[in-house]
């Protein structure tokens, strides 16, 4: 028996490094070729090498949660092929119910061998603005079943042996409201998987294949070492945290989800039995995206030098119940489960603030906010505007203020330039913004809610919009207020404003308006405890009014003179702790 080559610990970082630059230049080629807004200026995207057998090895700068389900959909292209795949293939899915996430993403995966022998994979994801079915976008809260949410692809060749499957390109093609921007975008998923093939074949010009393989699996290795030992250092407990969504869809909610997190040793156990069987409509989740969120929010408690691979999944395990709503059957619609994901991370941070106080900020505000406006422009062309904005920014945290407008750390999507709205859409953008008084008060303050208004120019278009927190407030930590919910109106300012729900379907009409207003942030500790000075320069800046600092903060600022009254304040300050308003952390 030939031994197993030595592991180097210093080529082993040479070859994660090599292996993440590989996949961060998947997507940078995808950024310079694909023609869809939600691909290269939302960045809806991810790439991840994984090895012979399709365990994950290294994933690119992307967005964390789809790399929880890039191991499973690859199984399902592998349980279906077996040992049909051969150089110059690009196997791939999009079908939840294969180990996929929703059908608008699909996933593509190349393999790559070296003197006849797989040696590794490539995989890419994108999410595609159009597949079909019954709403364009593919993105409505209220379908019943798989079947109205699109084209769904099961596990198939899209390249065998060097040649593309025109017949599987034109069927996506001709079901899709975009063709040429689908086609081109699969184009680039396509061309990107080339591209990594060749840089990967560089690379093993300096790797013995033995040496390759044993230094990917002790990788893998290597960061379930690291992850274990991170988990290790927090406290042992077991913690409940109990979350509601607006709806689900259809019917009037609120939807409880609950979460026991149990913490023994160097395991997690999220354990999510106590959330509600699912009812109807999108939103509810697929097993495969609720284990990939609950892997996100756990991984940012610990150390991010550990390298992001399966090695880092293997400590934590998630339980949700067959027909739960956060584990649909068969065949439910999924389309929309990216607005209940939010709610997934956001309880596993809430449950870890009880386990690890001090280390996790309060909660991201924003509504999970998607809109899909589509119609006819003068010309007779066909629009298609899609848009994610999920995230205002962040809770406050346990020594600064949550960034205001900055990414979510595990939803990571970019948001689109207004100009580029316009660019591309009979859509005139009216306000984008932020909203003062929206974030919760605290010591350290929640970031604000943002706006986003849309006035629609063409004669007809149709729009769906799926959000929540219109009803369940982004929480607060250790005396901090929530932040401010979640609203939306039809043509606010006028004679004809309506209040809208968080998720809709409707025909705008010209020159109708659209007004998003999204959540601000939780807030972290006593607002008593605030330094008046930030709440000053929050007042300076517009983020908080005059009467909100008082309200909120008990912070007396002058009129017209942009300076505090602090013997006023001092006054303020300690009546309200004497009536036992002040909230200990």
């Amino acid at each position: 028996m030939t031994p197993a080559p030595s592991i180097n610990p210093v080529r082993r970082e040479l070859l994660k490094n090599a292996l993440v630059t590989i996949a961060d230049n998947m997507l940078v080629m995808v950024v310079r070729t694909a023609r869809s807004t939600n691909i290269k200026n939302t960045m809806d995207f991810s790439a991840a090498i994984l090895d012979a057998e399709g365990t994950l090895v290294a994933q690119g700068l992307a967005v964390p949660v789809h790399l929880g389900a890039m191991m499973p959909a690859l199984a399902g292209c592998l349980d279906y092929f077996g040992d049909d795949i051969h150089e110059g293939d690009i196997i791939g899915s999009n079908d939840p119910y294969s180990g996929c996430s929703h059908l608008n993403d699909i996933f593509t995966f190349k393999p790559v061998f070296k003197d006849g022998k797989r040696v590794a994979f490539l995989g890419i994801i994108l999410h595609h603005s159009d597949l079909g079915g019954r709403v364009a976008g593919g993105n409505a809260s209220d379908s019943n079943e798989i079947y109205e949410e699109g084209l769904r692809i099961p596990p198939s060749k899209f390249c065998e042996r060097g040649r593309i499957d025109t017949t599987l390109m034109r069927m996506i093609a001709f079901n899709s409201r975009i063709p040429e921007r689908i086609t081109a975008d699969l184009r680039a998923q396509m061309a990107a998987l080339d591209q990594a093939e060749a840089e990967v074949h560089k690379l093993l010009q300096s790797w013995p294949v033995a040496d390759f393989e044993s230094h990917m699996t002790d990788l893998v290795d290597y960061a379930e070492r690291l992850a274990r030992a991170g988990i290790a250092a927090l406290p042992d407990g077991e913690v409940e945290f109990t979350e509601w969504n607006d709806d689900d869809g259809i019917r009037p909610g609120p939807i409880r989800i609950h979460l026991k997190l149990t913490k023994r040793g160097d395991r997690i156990v999220c354990d999510f039995s106590g959330t509600q069987q699912q009812s109807g409509g999108a939103i509810h989740s697929i097993f495969v995206f609720t284990k990939s969120c609950a892997y996100a929010a756990v991984r940012t408690i610990l150390d991010p030098a550990i390298p992001n691979n399966a090695g880092m999944y293997r400590p934590i395990d998630v339980i949700a119940p067959e027909g739960s709503f956060l584990h649909a059957k068969f065949p439910a619609a999924v389309g929309s489960r990216g607005q209940v994901g939010y709610r997934v991370r956001t309880i596993v941070l809430g449950a870890l603030s009880k386990l690890t106080h001090g280390r996790i900020p309060a909660c991201p505000g924003g509504s999970e906010f998607a809109i899909a406006a589509s119609g006819f422009d003068a010309t007779g062309t066909r629009f298609l505007h899609l848009e994610f904005h999920n995230t205002t920014g962040n809770g406050g945290g346990p020594d600064r203020d949550g960034q205001d407008a900055g990414p979510y750390c595990i939803g990571n999507l970019a948001n689109v330039p207004v100009e580029l709205i316009e660019a591309e859409n009979p859509i005139r953008m009216e306000a984008y913004a932020f909203l003062p008084d929206t974030g919760g008060a605290g010591r350290y303050r929640g970031a604000l809610g943002i706006v986003r208004q849309y006035r629609f120019l063409a004669a007809e278009t149709a729009v769906q919009v799926r959000s929540d927190r219109f009803k369940s407030r982004p929480w607060g930590l250790y005396g901090g207020g929530e932040g401010a919910a979640a609203r939306a109106f039809l043509n606010p300012g006028t004679p004809g404003e309506e209040a809208l729900p968080s998720k809709f379907i409707r025909t705008m009409r010209a020159g109708d308006v659209f007004r998003a207003e999204m959540a601000g942030s939780g807030g972290y500790g006593d607002p008593l405890a605030r330094d008046p000075q930030a709440v000053l320069e929050d007042v300076r800046l517009g983020k908080v009014s005059r009467g909100h600092a008082l309200a909120a903060y008990g912070v007396v600022v002058r009129e017209g003179a942009d300076e505090i009254d602090f013997e006023a304040t001092r006054r303020m300050r300690a009546e309200r702790s004497t009536r036992g308003e002040r909230r200990d952390e």
